[in-house]
């Protein structure tokens, strides 16, 4: 059996540059690559520390795929669970993004041990920014 390194969301997007803007200006995250180098992009890539985002334009995962076309619902039933750690805690991160972005889960402690929140980016994608509770 292989060993598994390393999961990347690949999202199906309607615009890019809007999934670029929202994931580096609201979130953070630092621009990686860009097909093609210069806008009007049809895929990017967004990383901070090991989490890595892909996002892939609409119309054109439909030309490669065109059967997809019946059963592709951006963000249907989709969702990524983000572990937050560094000088930014998931409080302070809560209160820079919800005026930002609408806030799905509101910023509370769970009983497994995680204070977490979850929002939905412009394609409908539900995020959760989880930190561990110290004990």
């Amino acid at each position: 059996m292989p060993q598994f390194n390393k999961l990347t969301p690949n999202l199906i997007v309607a615009s890019v540059e809007r999934s670029l803007a929202f994931y580096i200006d609201v979130l953070g995250f630092q621009r990686g690559m860009t097909v093609p180098d210069q806008s009007p992009f049809v895929f990017a890539s967004v990383s901070s520390g090991a989490v890595e985002i892909f996002f892939n334009e609409t119309a054109e995962v439909l030309k490669e795929h065109p059967d997809w076309a019946t059963r592709l619902k951006p963000s249907a039933g989709n969702s990524m669970y983000i572990e937050v750690s560094g000088p930014e805690s998931v409080d302070a991160l809560h209160d820079r993004v919800k005026g930002k972005t609408r806030v799905v889960i509101p910023l509370t402690t769970q009983f497994y041990g995680m204070r977490e929140f979850a929002i939905e980016d412009p394609d409908g994608f539900v995020i959760t920014f989880a930190q561990r509770v110290q004990k």
